[in-house]
């Protein structure tokens, strides 16, 4: 139905509310009836217009724009003291009322659909989780969670998230170590003591798609409630039977407000993601200029390949308000989550006959990819938000102090293969045993999973990772005129990084690493009010990534540590160094941003892997993104609302040990990517939409260097554009129930995100599919 300005939080439970309107009508029909009657006169003279009043779901969302479901007003993150449209950066946000209408669960799925963002695969071991670029720059590890570090590397799903936030372009003032491209923030949902409310959604699909969610708020008095998110999910991967999906997941949060003054928050957040038979996708065909994916690929992970992620946290939220003017938030969280996972790849090969003589080519699955992590992080994070007026001018202080302590021990699995090869091929180390999954003319052979008679061990630990961290930050914005704002952001981290390696079959220890530093990184913005709608703007923010700064890498080209001469690299930190000039629209009665930006990021002093091994060459590289970014995001009419936006980019080594790659883009990396979500309420009880999604082509490689290029200067792995397209629809049965229906690459496209950087593990997004939901407000 059309959103129309009802506010979106009350101040008092259901039933207190509903007591007083009562009460209140009552003691005013005496009134009422004597008004009546002293007006009949005056009524046969003059009508009054008619007035119609809608009903609207109140969204418990506190960041919300009251009648802009697809627009947020403002951030979760407390250090962001002015409305989003008044904030010198790109901040991409997407509502839990778009998700929800979009389908996607997965964050995957969801942040796949931002301009800017393009996904990378599994390499050299990292399959723990999904794994993200942000203008071209590698941002698995700048996940946060409510403002703190979310450091598990683990699949992340949806049911417990009010919004995501996307913060674009060098983000250290903010996120501390790494954010050379971005930082993703995912706010949870919180109890609230505005209301109760019971929602259920209930999903069924095509792929034996079955999802259930539950998202429950009771109020017991003004001062504590609780709130309850819970989901189980399982679903079957569009045309890749028989891999499969399964999530089930558990949130509660409590809130006390003592007095007016002081709010405490726990919370808890549980997560267990299972996938069977995971599917590492297609494989390239080929040479160029013929490089092309591969056609036809049957599902081919053997019986006993999986990944999971079990995840649990416990977070404590406090704010107390001192005086009126000076403000603490304060965030501790303990967390814990194992990830593993055994997976199989497949790729073209040579089939030779008993000679060695080559007869022709089919596909061939790989010997496996494995690994298993075990990660436990502590993090304190306290804000202190300070407002005094100096000279005549309001400052909003912020001044920050944060200590994490992040450990990952990890290791790999023992891969038994007890079945018979069944063919031949030729290989990196000669002539060699394989098991073809097709013959020569391509037809996929029987009992596929069954293959190679896989199984696999668990070994113990190769690598015991930590880093220890304190920080130091102090944020200012002030208003230097009515129209000119300055904000400026300065802060410094502390860490300590400790690695023991060892061999985890003998148990000898292989390496004992350990140094640190100090990162500095600042942030600096102004603004200037066109009119209280409309502003432009300026920024510069830096970034720092460490050597070894990536847990879940063991190779130099991966973010993993370097090591040279058996210690560890004296590199220096990667530098990324960010301008922006942009303008941010408020319009349509603030119901619609609408924002635009170029920009400029440089990363200096980048640390080159070579090969697969740990040696690489220090502080050697620089590259460099520059590019235009435009968003959209509310009601474009009271009927339609939209959220979407486009980004064109070119990326350039500028300085590389390999003089071959200088003047190379950079791997993994999309041109131009856009995405559009809208949707139009027709009727009263009906509305419909649709996703549409572009990423042009781009060419695999190592993260952070050169995309891969053969000597006639031609994309070695490359990677096609692909447009794909989403509907949906809602219908209001009542007040209290609706269905939706999602269509899900409605043209069933064939279409891949990612690629390895030898042609293998050529990731295929999921075709169509079809799903109806119940969604009930009790």
């Amino acid at each position: 139905m059309p959103p129309t300005s009802v506010p979106p939080r009350l101040k008092k439970p259901k039933s207190l509310r509903l007591a007083g309107s009562l009460s209140a009508a009552a003691a005013l029909l005496p009134l009422s009836a004597m008004a009546q009657q002293q007006a009949a006169p005056a009524a046969s003279a003059a009508t009054l217009p008619t007035v119609t009043v809608q009903e609207q779901a109140i969204d418990p969302n506190p960041n919300a724009e009251v009648g802009a479901p697809y627009k947020a007003k403002t951030s979760a993150d407390s250090r962001y003291t002015r409305p989003l449209a008044e904030i010198p950066q790109t901040i991409s946000v997407v509502t839990g009322e778009a998700i929800r209408d979009s389908g996607q669960t997965d964050l995957k799925q969801i942040l796949a659909v931002q301009p800017g963002i393009t996904l990378g695969t599994g390499e050299n071991g990292n399959a723990f989780g999904d794994r993200y670029i942000i203008r071209g720059q590698e941002a698995r590890s700048d996940v946060f969670v409510d403002g703190l570090r979310d450091p598990g590397m683990t699949t992340r799903e949806s049911f417990a998230i009010e919004q995501i936030e996307v913060t674009k372009g060098p983000n250290s003032s903010f996120a501390g170590r790494g954010s050379a491209g971005g930082a993703i923030n995912a706010i949870t949902k919180q109890a609230t003591t505005d209301y109760s409310f019971n929602r259920i959604s209930a999903g069924i699909g095509t792929d034996s798609h079955r999802r259930v969610t539950l998202d429950a708020n009771k109020v017991f008095s003004e001062t504590f409630a609780l709130r309850a998110n819970a989901l189980l999910s399982s679903e079957g991967v569009p045309d890749r039977d028989p891999s499969k999906r399964q999530r089930n997941g558990l949130a509660l949060s409590g809130l006390w407000l003592p007095n007016e003054d002081l709010s405490v928050t726990l919370d808890y957040y549980g997560l267990r993601a299972k996938d069977k038979h995971p599917d590492l996708g297609y494989y390239l065909v080929g040479t160029p200029p013929n490089r092309r994916p591969a056609r036809g690929v049957p599902m081919y992970a053997q019986d006993a390949d999986f990944l999971r992620s079990d995840v649990d946290t416990l977070t404590a939220r406090v704010n107390y308000r001192f005086t009126p003017d000076v403000k603490l938030t304060s965030l501790t969280r303990y967390g814990q989550s194992k990830n593993a996972y055994a997976t199989t790849g497949a790729s073209s090969a040579t089939v030779l006959d008993a000679a060695g003589n080559a007869i022709g080519t089919a596909a061939a699955i790989d010997g496996g990819h494995t690994g298993w992590q075990e990660v436990e992080y502590f993090a304190h994070q306290s804000n202190l938000r300070w407002d005094k007026q100096i000279g005549g001018l309001k400052h909003e202080f912020i001044f920050g102090l944060e200590y994490t302590d992040h450990k990952v021990l990890s290791g790999n699995y023992g891969v038994s293969s007890t079945a018979a090869p069944n063919c031949r091929t030729s290989g990196r180390n000669g002539p060699q045993g394989s098991w073809c999954i097709t013959d020569l003319n391509g037809n996929a052979l029987d009992n596929l999973g069954s293959l190679a008679g896989r199984s696999y061990e668990r070994r113990d630990w190769t690598r015991d990772w930590r880093v220890k961290t304190f920080a130091l930050s102090a944020m200012d914005t002030v208003d230097l005129t009515d129209r000119w704002t300055l904000f400026g952001g300065l802060r410094a981290d502390h860490y300590k990084l400790t690695m023991l390696t060892q061999n985890n079959q003998t148990g000898a220890q292989t390496g004992d690493y350990r140094f640190s530093d100090t990162l500095v990184n600042g942030h600096l913005g102004v603004s200037y009010k066109i009119n209280p709608t409309a502003m432009v703007y300026a920024s510069f923010g830096t970034a720092q990534d460490i050597n070894g700064g990536e847990p879940d890498a063991s190779g130099g080209g991966y973010g993993g540590l370097i090591i040279h001469n058996g210690q560890a690299a004296g590199a220096r930190p990667e530098t990324s160094r960010n301008f922006e000039l942009g303008t941010k629209f408020n319009i349509l009665d603030d119901k619609l941003l609408a924002t635009a930006a170029v920009f400029q990021t440089t990363k200096s002093d980048v640390t080159e892997g070579a090969d697969y091994d740990t040696v690489g060459t220090f502080n050697t590289g620089k590259n460099r993104v520059r590019g235009i970014e435009l968003g959209l995001a509310g009601n474009v009419t009271p009927l339609l609302e939209v959220q979407g936006g486009v980004a064109f980019m070119k990326s350039r080594v500028l300085q590389s040990s390999t003089p071959g790659f200088v003047g190379l883009p950079l791997s993994n990396f999309a041109d131009r990517s856009a995405a559009l979500q809208a949707k139009y309420h027709l009727t009263r009880n009906f509305e419909f939409g649709a996703v549409a999604r572009y990423e042009s082509g781009k060419c695999g490689g190592q993260p952070d260097t050169a995309a891969g290029h053969n000597a006639q200067g031609l994309c070695s792995q490359p990677v096609p554009s692909f447009a794909v397209y989403d509907l949906f629809a809602t219908y209001r049965i009542n007040k209290s129930a609706n269905l939706r229906l999602n269509v899900l690459n409605v043209a069933d496209k064939d279409y891949f995100t990612a690629v390895y950087r030898s042609g293998a593990f050529l990731y295929k997004g999921d075709g169509r599919a079809v799903r109806l939901t119940l969604n009930l407000d009790l």
